[in-house]
């Protein structure tokens, strides 16, 4: 087989962008993520002792939380980006009548920024649904006794999960945590779909000017090997490291 790889070399730059792309919009929507993860998970276990103020976090906070979850789990990352871009980012932001933006501003950011939006705000909420379950495991994996043992010496629900809960599970959660931020690193190639410069936005275009395929994507293969083999190798470190913090 005849490679070319002076193909990739005459459009390096274009890969490079596509990197940092895809390190930036993975690293951000982890971030982010993670933050909508712990406190949908919160919300999954929020409970209250009785009376109205029981059916009301029944209904308002956990029935929400739950059918986030279940619809972001159970639709492709796809069709959400596709739902993200095309249907809910110009309903909230459109030069005529957006919910959010609209006039001038509006038409600059869905020119420039608009891809960049949709896909990072539909990969947020994807891994904040897959993270909320991992956080709501990881808090229940906790002995009960603990929560008990807080609350006798004063400590508020909050302090209680801030200083005692959470810190503990957190540690429990890091595989699965890590495990998830690698399989987002990998999905962030479907934002290519609504055009976002990343990696496999690069190799697409590569391929359309040569009409090859093997170098490009052979290409974004060992790229992608490479990433999560990196990120493999920090999420083990840290665990190791909070293994001898913990002792």
């Amino acid at each position: 087989m005849d490679f070319r790889w002076g193909m990739i070399a005459d459009y390096a730059p274009l890969f490079v962008e596509g990197v940092q792309m895809t390190i930036i919009i993975t690293l951000v929507a982890v971030v982010f993520g993670t933050l909508i993860g712990l406190f949908m998970g919160m919300a999954r276990l929020a409970d209250a002792p009785h009376g109205l103020s029981r059916y009301l976090v029944r209904y308002l906070v956990r029935m929400p939380a739950g059918a986030y979850v279940t619809f972001f789990r159970g639709t492709p990352l796809f069709v959400q980006i596709l739902l993200v871009h095309f249907a809910l980012m110009p309903l909230l932001i459109h030069p005529v009548d957006g919910l959010v933006i609209n006039g001038d501003i509006a038409r600059d950011i869905r020119q420039n920024y608009g891809a960049f939006i949709s896909g990072l705000l539909a990969l947020t909420l994807n891994a904040g649904a897959y993270i909320t379950e991992i956080f709501r495991a990881g808090i229940q994996s906790i002995d009960k006794g603990q929560m008990e043992a807080a609350r006798s010496l004063g400590l508020s629900y909050g302090q209680t999960m801030k200083f005692v809960i959470v810190p503990q599970a957190f540690r429990r959660m890091l595989p699965p945590l890590g495990n998830e931020a690698i399989m987002l690193l990998k999905d962030s190639s479907l934002v290519s779909a609504i055009g976002l410069a990343e990696l496999a936005f690069a190799a697409r275009t590569v391929a359309g000017v040569y009409s090859r395929y093997w170098e490009p994507y052979l290409t974004i293969s060992f790229i992608y090997l490479a990433l999560t083999m990196l990120m493999a190798w920090g999420i083990s470190r840290l665990e190791k490291k909070l293994q001898i913090g913990a002792r």
